[in-house]
């Protein structure tokens, strides 16, 4: 038997024998570790790229943030919305250069607001199948369904796309407009097949609308466009995109060219129209999403499965953003986040310093730029974005180039794409210009009051305010009819969101309808409402009472108001601007008693429900002459009731000692409270009142004694006595008794 030799192994093999071939888990371990931090690290630079980009573009230096941008991408992706910044730079710029005569001068202007026009105030057209929105501005069911708009262009605010049709609009169009209302249901039939795919029948639909009404056909157009590009015509969809933005430059003509172009696979022209289509609606839906894929695709590398690191990056692709704190050694120890923020700092700064030496070439290359194009004309300034798109042996350097000076702000002459004629550009804006200053007008024979009657008060609509189920009511008559229950009392269908919100907005339509042509009878109803206000506002006749608990001069009494009737009672003091109302306890023969205080409503917080929590303060005292009712709660002609004044100075002293002696011994019974009694007051009426100078100032009496009546616990009908007491000597005296009686209990 032969002894075989030992020959050593190294550790690693041994260690991977004994572990059956496996690697050595501290060493993967170590490695996954080393590729996390490699990764964090990349990620953090990654970070830091897009901020400087960011940065950039935010103050208007586009070329800068150009190349940050594309060093960013080459790093690798970025989310959705990451170039909203640069758009907003690019736009900027496509503006100072002019985008054609609509561009240069800012969007197309709305319609003037003090001019009743029956139009859309998003495509101009007639106002077909209307849709109001919370604010109580109307637009177009097409506008709204094809999600046109994400604010109102009158007011900013937004649009939900949940609105219902306007039933009470929409049946006075049809009336007045027979015919203009038929164009707009048959242009809706066009949009149903679209939205259902069925083009090649939206297309034929829409050519027979255009066929009957040549002259009025924007939105028909709009729509075969939309079904001639989903059938892959897209000539045929341009040359009615390019009808349209001659006829109507809305923001949707040009973004529909746009798509029809990108589609076509002119990314330049269409990248233009997109832009041109921003400048004239910033906010108008999916434009500047399409322009943030066009710019990523543009600034991407040319294959999009590369992804390289941040050295590699800067180093290949370019050249101007190297530096040696970038490009220190790849086997480098790694390093904090802090030493990283640093590295791309000082990339910043060696950037900023490269800028300075570079700046002179961009300028050359503008003013050669500049030069080609006052010889050459307008077409050979589109020719750098074809090239970036076009031209596939271009590299990522070269299009960031041609991106900065296709963009930036230089001595280049303004131009824009345009396939048509830019006079008839011109006479389509003069004719947009004049058609948002027409006005329809409603013939007389047709106008009958009786359509603009409220379904709840049975008279002319005062402040009329749609619901989001379409229906119309006065809006202090849809206020009450939501105190009671949160539906509508048409259809019944829930509006307990909108009773939340509380936003009972004027529908403004039909307001100015109402105002201009029912001129005499809006006279009428507004000056039988500014009565029934002037009613509500009289303190001493007719006041709301409030049949709940005692109140006292200037001590806070809150109030949770649940009950319709006081709902009611409540939002009618807010709205006249007294802010007041009485409040009195109840008395089983009378409804309420004879005496009472008047709360000031100091705010009002209400609950989504319809429910309110209301803060109030006790006002003056007063006595009721008379009883009355209205619209469920009780109302009073009351006269007010004050201290009768001491006049003599011998009298005056013995009342001063008394109060003093009745406010030292009412602040020892407090003090001597337990604990929590003491703290109770203090969270409910909260601490007492400091002494007065002058115990007559006021006609109340001094505030320690209403405070006193408050939190003494006695009967409420012995409050209600002194309350109504104008002798500030008695009520003393009998406030005395009561802290008098309250002390001589044990334990109290």
């Amino acid at each position: 038997m032969s002894i075989q030799p030992q020959v050593e192994e190294p550790a690693e093999e041994r260690s991977a024998f004994f572990i059956g071939a496996e690697p050595d888990p501290v060493s993967a371990a170590e490695e996954d570790e080393e590729e996390e931090e490699e990764e964090d690290e990349e990620e953090d630079h990654h970070q830091l790229i897009l901020q400087k980009a960011n940065l950039l573009a935010a103050e208007n230096n586009l070329k800068e943030a150009i190349d940050w941008f594309s060093a960013a991408l080459r790093c690798g992706p970025v989310r959705a919305g990451t170039l909203s910044t640069l758009v907003d730079c690019i736009l900027r710029s496509f503006r100072r250069k002019g985008a054609g005569p609509e561009a240069a001068s800012g969007p197309v202007p709305d319609p003037d607001p003090d001019v009743l026009a029956f139009d859309c105030p998003s495509c101009l057209g007639f106002l077909g199948e209307p849709l109001t929105l919370a604010c109580g501005h109307s637009y177009c069911k097409r506008c709204l369904q094809r999600r046109l708009l994400s604010r109102c262009r009158l007011c900013s605010e937004d649009v939900s796309g949940e609105e219902r049709a306007n039933v009470v609009l929409c049946g006075l169009l049809e009336k007045w407009f027979p015919s203009e209302a038929r164009r707009a249901k048959a242009q809706a039939e066009v949009d149903e097949l679209c939205r259902g795919k069925r083009f090649q029948e939206a297309a034929v639909l829409a050519s027979e609308v255009i066929q009957r009404d040549p002259d009025s056909t924007v939105g028909a157009r709009l729509s075969r466009a939309e079904a001639y590009m989903a059938l892959k015509q897209y000539r045929l969809a341009l040359e009615d995109t390019e009808f349209c933005q001659e006829t109507s430059c809305s923001a949707e003509a040009l973004f529909r060219k746009a798509m029809v172009l990108h589609e076509m696979g002119q990314v330049d022209e269409s990248l233009q129209v997109f832009l041109h289509c921003l400048s004239v609606d910033e906010d108008f839906p999916g434009a500047k999403i399409q322009v943030e894929k066009i710019l990523c695709d543009l600034l991407s590398p040319a294959d999009e499965n590369v992804k390289v690191g941040l050295r590699e990056t800067t180093h290949n692709t370019l050249p101007h953003l190297r530096s040696k704190t970038l490009m220190s050694d790849a086997q480098a120890q790694p390093q904090s986040p802090v030493q990283r923020l640093d590295q791309v700092r000082a990339a910043s700064a060696h950037l900023d310093h490269h800028r300075a030496h570079q700046e002179k070439r961009w300028e050359s290359l503008s003013l050669s730029r500049a030069q080609s194009l006052r010889v050459h004309g307008d077409s050979c300034g589109e020719e750098g974005l074809k090239r970036v798109c076009s031209a596939p042996q271009l590299g990522d350097q070269d299009k960031g180039s041609l991106l900065k000076r296709k963009f930036s702000v230089s001595d280049i002459e303004p131009h824009f794409v345009d396939s048509g004629s830019s006079k008839h550009k011109k006479q389509g804006s003069k004719q947009l210009s004049a058609k948002s200053k027409t006005c329809r007008s409603v013939p007389e024979d047709l106008l009958d009051p009786n359509d603009l009657e409220c379904s709840l008060c049975m008279r002319l609509f005062y402040e009329p305010v749609t619901t989001p189920c379409g229906h119309t009511f006065c809006k202090n008559c849809v206020e009450r009819c939501l105190d009671h229950t949160p539906q509508c009392p048409l259809c019944k269908e829930s509006l307990k969101e909108y009773l939340a919100g509380r936003k009972y907005i004027v529908t403004t339509v039909l307001d100015k309808s109402i105002k201009q042509y029912l001129s005499q009878e809006y006279a009428e109803r507004s000056k039988t409402h500014l009565e029934e206000a002037k009613e509500l506002s009289d303190l001493t006749k007719n006041v709301p009472i409030f049949v709940c608990t005692m109140a006292y001069p200037t001590v806070p009494c809150p109030l949770h108001v649940f009950e319709p009737r006081y709902r009611l009672m409540i939002r009618r003091c807010m709205e006249t601007g007294t802010q007041q109302f009485g409040m009195c306890i109840n008395d089983p023969q009378k409804g309420f008693v004879d005496h009472g205080c008047m709360l000031m409503i100091r705010s009002v917080h209400f609950l989504p429900d319809g429910r309110s929590v209301v803060d109030t303060i006790g006002g003056k005292r007063f006595r009721v002459l008379s009883r009355g009712m209205k619209d469920g709660y009780s109302t009073a002609d009351i006269e007010h009731l004050e201290d009768i004044r001491v006049e003599e100075s011998d009298v005056l002293r013995k009342l001063v000692e008394l109060h003093d002696a009745v406010y030292e011994q009412a602040r020892v019974w407090f003090q001597n409270l337990k604990v929590h009694f003491h703290n109770q007051i203090l969270q409910h009426f909260g601490p007492m009142p400091e002494r007065e100078a002058d115990i007559q100032a006021t006609p109340n009496g001094p505030a320690c004694c209403w405070w006193l009546l408050a939190v003494l616990p006695i009967d409420p009908r012995y409050q209600l006595s002194v309350l109504s007491m104008t002798s500030l000597k008695e009520r003393l005296v009998k406030i005395q008794h009561i802290l008098t009686y309250l002390q001589s209990i044990p334990n109290n």
